[in-house]
């Protein structure tokens, strides 16, 4: 079966990657994140993802869009549900990529951050499955999560301090305008 899978970063990628190798499948990393913001913040993770993809000889297909302006009319006025969007956008991309191209099913790095709503990206990962005509492959990579973070920093992969989004980074300095969660 060819997976394809939805890349946040590198650091997130390498127990991803391993546990799916592990299964005997090999995944083609598929880069769509345009919530990432600031520019430089993105072009740092796509910048590390490309170098790690080499070192993991792993394919890497990157849609590479910086999307600011569309990120902020999508989520404004209510920024604080922005990750319903940011899932939403990314795994459509995927979903509709993989569809496209021959991909029998699809994942994402996401599901190895505890700090991600679970039971919304499975949902939404299963609805655009049906949409586009493939699995979505659910996948619970949380348990890896310190390890890979782990051996990202033993490897001097670029380590970034928040989510991905302007509102994210904000709350890491902020952390009382953090949204609660409920996964």
């Amino acid at each position: 079966m060819k997976l394809l899978m939805h890349t946040c970063c590198a650091p997130c990628s390498v127990q991803c990657i391993q546990s799916l190798r592990d299964e005997g499948l090999e995944p083609t990393l598929f880069w769509y994140n345009p919530n990432i913001h600031p520019y430089t913040e993105y072009k740092n993770r796509l910048d590390a993802l490309i170098s790690y993809a080499k070192t993991a000889d792993i394919t890497l297909i990157k849609k590479d869009e910086y999307g600011l302006e569309h990120f902020l009319t999508s989520v404004m006025p209510s920024y604080h549900e922005r990750c319903a969007f940011c899932y939403a956008s990314r795994l459509e991309e995927t979903a509709k990529f993989a569809s496209q191209n021959g991909y029998g099913a699809y994942t994402t790095t996401l599901l190895i951050s505890p700090y991600q709503n679970h039971s919304l990206l499975c949902k939404m990962g299963k609805e655009f499955g049906q949409k586009y005509g493939v699995m979505f492959c659910y996948k619970d990579f949380r348990p890896l999560f310190r390890e890979g973070q782990r051996i990202a920093r033993e490897q001097g992969l670029y380590m970034q301090k928040y989510c991905g989004c302007i509102f994210s980074e904000m709350e890491r300095y902020l952390p009382d305008k953090r949204p609660k969660t409920s996964d």
